[in-house]
C-alpha cells in the first residue's frame, strides 16, 4: 500500500498524519507530526473476547528519552516505570476512547503512543489523544465515531484555545476538554493560582469556556472523520456481548420479584445491599426450581443485575427516590474529627457516608521536595506541594494485600493536588506533603481526600487563601430526560452514566473531572451539573468552617523561623570546618538551613524558647564588629553583664562587648531549675571562661568549679 498524508489545521495546531508508513501489522497506526514532535500511535486488538461484559482496554503513553536527547538518568540506563505524566495522560487517553466503543465490545485491545521525538512547544497530551484517534479511526476495528480534544487558558482575562506550553505558563487556567461532534466526554481543570488568590473560575464563566472548547471539538471531529474514514479498511466482525434478551424470563422476574428487587436497592448499607442481592438470588433459584422452570445460573445472576439497574434507574428518573432516601441534591452526613494523630503535624479524618479518608499533612524543607522531569524541558523540576493517595483492599471489603501505586491511585492524587494547591502558598524553601488512606468507600474517595487535605494542611499550621471542598456529581440520563444527583455513592457511579467531581472554595471552581459511560453528553448537562455541585460545595464548606474553627494545634509541628543575615557573615556564623553552626545545633536543639547566595537562614524545632535563643545567638553573631574578640586568660574570672535569660542559659556581654552564653549546665553542679531566680537583667556576675575559640566562648561560673 502506497503511503497516505494528511494535514490538519484548527486553533494554532498544524497536525500531519502519515498512514501505512509503520507499524502495519497492528490493526491501525500512524506517524504522527506537530512541530518537530513525532508520535508513533498503534492500536492492536484480539480476535478472542474475555467472558465478561466490560472492555479490556490498555492505553500506554511512552516517552522515550532519546526523543528530547537525553539519556536516561540513574544506575540503568534504558526507559523503566513510567513517570507519573506518562501515567495520567494514559489515563486522560483512555477517558477519551472508552466511551465511543459500541456496548458489548468486550475483546482486548492495547493502545500504544510512543514520542519519539519531542518539542518544548507542543502539548504532548492533546497531540497523544489526537494521534490515537488516528489510528484507530483508520484501523479494521468498527469505530467510526471520532474524538477530539482542546485546551483551554486565560491569559489576562482572554480566552486562548490550544495555547502553546510558554502560554501555558502564563495562563491562570487549565481546562482540557475531549469529545466527539457537539457531546463532551471528559473535562481535566484546574484552576491556577499566585501568591495572594485562589484565581477560581466563576461557575457561569466555566460553562462559556467548555462551551467554546466544546465548538472547536465539534469542528475538528467532524474534519477527522471526514479525512479519516475514508482510509478505513473493511472492519473485522466482532461479536458484541450480549446479556440474555429474554423478555420472557426478564418479566417473570419483574411480575413477582420487582417489589424484591426495589427493596435490596432501598438498603442503607453497601455491604447490606450485596448481601440482600445474594440472598434475592438464592431465593428466586428455589422459586424456580419449585416450578420446575429451567434457568442457567449465570443468565440469572446476569439478569438479576440488569433488571437492579433499570430498577435504580427507574427510580432514581421517574420518581426522583435514591437508593439512601436521600433528595437529589443531598450531601451525605459528614463528620469531621481533627489531629487525631498526636506525633503528626496535621491531620484529619474525614467521613461522608460510608466514605471514609484519614488525611495527614507534613511538613518539609526544600530538600524534601520530589524531583521530576519532563520530555519537553532539560532540566529538572521541583515538585514541593505533593498528594498522595492509597486505597487499600480492605476500604471495600476486598481480601487483597496492599501493593505498588496504581494508576487509579495516582489519578485520584493528582485530582486532589490540583484541588487544593492553588489555596497554599508553598514558598520555594518549603515542601508539604499530603497523604490519603482511604479507610472505607462508598463513592468519590478523592472528593473526601480534597475536603481531609484542606483540614490536614490547616491542621498542620499552614495558613491557607481558603477551604477547599469537594463533591462528585452522578446522572441518569435515558433518551432525552435526564436527572443530576449530588454526592454520588458506589450504586450511583456504577449504574449511572456519569462521574463529575467538583472542587473549589464557596465561589468557584478550582479543579474539575468529568468522566462518562455515554458516547457523549451536552453542554447543558454539565452546565446544571457545576451550577448544582456549588450549592453541594457550600453545604459541605460549612460543616468545614467549623471544624476548622475548633482545630487545636498539633505539638508535633516545628516551630520556624526564617531571616536574613549578610551573606558576609555566612563564614562566621558556619565557623570553622562548621564548629560554630554545629555548636549552636547541639546547644539549643535546633535544625538550621542557611542560603548562601542569599543569606537566608531557617531555623526549626520544637522548643520556641530554644528556637528565640538559636536565633539570638546568630544575631549576635551577626552584629558583632568584624574584628576579634579580646583573648581571654582560660580559669580567669572576668565581669560580664546580664543581657538575656533563657530556661536554657543566659546571654552574658563580655568586657570586649561581645556576647556569650552560660549555658545552664555550667551555672552550679547541682540542678537549677530557674535561672530567672539566679540572674537579673543588666547585673554584673562574675564569670569564668573554661574555653575559648575565635568568637566561640564557653563560659561557667566560680559556683560551678567550685
Amino acid at each position: 500500500m502506497n503511503q497516505v498524508h494528511k494535514t490538519i489545521s484548527n486553533n494554532q495546531l498544524k497536525e500531519d498524519f502519515y498512514f501505512r508508513k509503520v507499524a502495519k501489522q497492528a490493526n491501525g497506526s500512524v506517524w504522527y507530526t506537530q512541530g518537530k514532535a513525532v508520535l508513533i500511535a498503534t492500536v492492536v486488538a484480539d480476535t478472542e473476547s474475555v467472558e465478561d461484559d466490560f472492555l479490556p482496554m490498555t492505553v500506554q503513553y511512552i516517552e522515550k528519552s532519546y526523543a528530547a536527547a537525553k539519556v536516561p538518568g540513574g544506575f540503568i540506563k534504558r526507559e523503566s516505570k513510567p513517570s507519573d505524566f506518562e501515567t495520567l495522560t494514559s489515563r486522560i487517553i483512555d477517558r477519551s476512547i472508552r466511551p465511543i466503543f459500541p456496548k458489548g465490545f468486550n475483546y482486548p485491545i492495547t493502545i500504544t503512543i510512543l514520542v519519539v521525538s519531542s518539542d518544548s512547544n507542543v502539548d504532548m497530551q492533546v497531540a497523544a489523544i489526537h494521534a490515537a484517534n488516528a489510528a484507530l479511526l483508520t484501523s479494521n476495528i468498527p469505530i467510526n465515531k471520532s474524538i477530539a480534544a482542546t485546551r483551554v487558558g486565560m491569559i489576562d482575562g482572554n480566552i486562548i484555545l490550544n495555547p502553546t506550553l510558554e502560554m501555558q505558563e502564563k495562563s491562570t487556567l487549565d481546562l482540557l476538554v475531549s469529545g466527539s461532534h457537539d457531546d463532551i466526554i471528559m473535562i481535566e481543570m484546574r484552576a491556577i493560582g499566585d501568591e495572594n488568590n485562589i484565581n477560581d473560575i466563576e461557575e457561569g464563566e466555566l460553562g462559556k469556556f467548555i462551551q467554546s472548547a466544546s465548538r472547536n471539538i465539534s469542528e475538528l471531529s467532524k474534519e477527522y472523520e471526514k479525512e479519516f474514514l475514508s482510509l478505513k479498511p473493511t472492519p473485522i466482525e466482532f461479536k458484541l456481548y450480549e446479556i440474555s434478551n429474554d423478555k420472557e424470563f426478564e418479566n417473570y422476574l419483574m411480575s413477582n420479584f420487582a417489589k424484591n428487587i426495589k427493596e435490596t436497592i432501598l438498603h442503607m448499607a453497601k455491604s447490606e445491599r450485596s448481601n440482600a442481592l445474594k440472598e434475592l438470588q438464592i431465593a428466586i433459584e428455589e422459586d424456580l426450581k419449585d416450578k420446575n422452570i429451567e434457568f442457567d445460573t449465570k443468565n440469572l445472576k446476569e439478569t438479576l443485575a440488569k433488571l437492579k439497574a433499570q430498577v435504580m434507574r427507574d427510580m432514581v428518573l421517574n420518581e426522583k427516590i435514591r437508593a439512601d432516601g436521600r433528595a437529589l441534591d443531598e450531601v451525605r452526613a459528614i463528620t469531621i474529627e481533627t489531629n487525631i494523630l498526636p506525633s503528626v503535624h496535621g491531620s484529619c479524618l474525614f467521613t461522608r457516608g460510608q466514605t471514609q479518608a484519614l488525611v495527614t499533612a507534613t511538613l518539609g524543607d526544600k530538600k524534601d521536595s520530589q524531583s521530576y522531569e519532563l520530555i519537553t524541558e532539560k532540566n529538572s523540576r521541583y515538585e514541593n506541594f505533593m498528594v498522595h493517595y492509597n486505597f487499600p483492599g480492605f476500604s471495600v471489603g476486598d481480601s487483597k494485600p496492599i501493593g505498588p501505586t496504581n494508576r487509579r491511585e495516582l489519578g485520584h492524587g493528582n485530582l486532589a493536588k490540583r484541588a487544593l494547591e492553588c489555596s497554599v502558598n508553598v514558598n520555594q524553601n518549603q515542601t508539604i506533603r499530603v497523604v490519603s488512606e482511604v479507610l472505607e468507600s462508598n463513592g468519590s474517595s478523592s472528593m473526601a481526600t480534597v475536603c481531609g487535605g484542606s483540614l490536614a494542611i490547616v491542621a498542620a499550621g499552614v495558613e491557607v487563601k481558603s477551604l477547599i471542598a469537594g463533591v462528585a456529581m452522578g446522572l441518569i440520563k435515558e433518551n432525552d430526560k435526564y436527572v443530576v444527583m449530588t454526592d454520588i455513592m458506589g450504586l450511583e457511579d456504577y449504574e449511572g452514566d456519569m462521574d463529575f467531581k467538583v472542587a473549589g472554595p464557596s465561589q468557584g471552581v478550582s479543579s474539575m473531572q468529568m468522566d462518562i459511560k455515554l458516547d457523549g453528553i451536552g453542554v447543558d448537562i454539565v452546565k446544571d451539573a457545576i451550577v448544582q455541585a456549588k450549592k453541594a460545595k457550600q453545604h459541605i464548606l460549612g460543616i468545614m468552617q467549623e471544624a476548622s474553627n475548633n482545630i487545636k494545634p498539633s505539638l508535633a509541628v516545628p516551630k520556624i523561623e526564617h531571616f536574613l543575615v549578610p551573606v558576609s557573615k555566612i563564614g562566621d556564623i558556619i565557623g570553622k570546618a562548621g564548629s560554630t553552626i554545629r555548636e549552636i545545633i547541639e546547644k539549643f536543639e535546633v535544625s538550621i538551613d542557611i542560603d548562601r547566595d542569599k543569606g537566608g537562614v531557617k531555623i526549626s524545632g520544637q522548643d520556641e524558647n530554644k528556637l528565640t535563643g538559636a536565633k539570638d545567638y546568630i544575631q549576635n553573631i551577626v552584629n558583632s564588629e568584624t574584628k576579634e574578640p579580646m583573648v581571654y586568660e582560660i580559669g580567669a574570672v572576668y565581669k560580664g553583664k546580664v543581657k538575656k535569660i533563657t530556661d536554657f542559659g543566659v546571654f552574658v556581654e563580655m568586657p570586649d562587648g561581645f556576647d556569650a552564653l552560660l549555658h545552664i549546665s555550667k551555672v552550679d553542679k547541682s540542678r537549677v531549675d530557674n535561672l530567672n531566680s539566679i540572674f537579673k537583667i543588666d547585673d554584673i556576675i562574675d564569670i569564668v571562661v573554661i574555653e575559648q575559640n575565635g568568637k566561640k566562648i564557653e563560659l561557667a561560673t566560680p559556683a560551678f568549679l567550685n
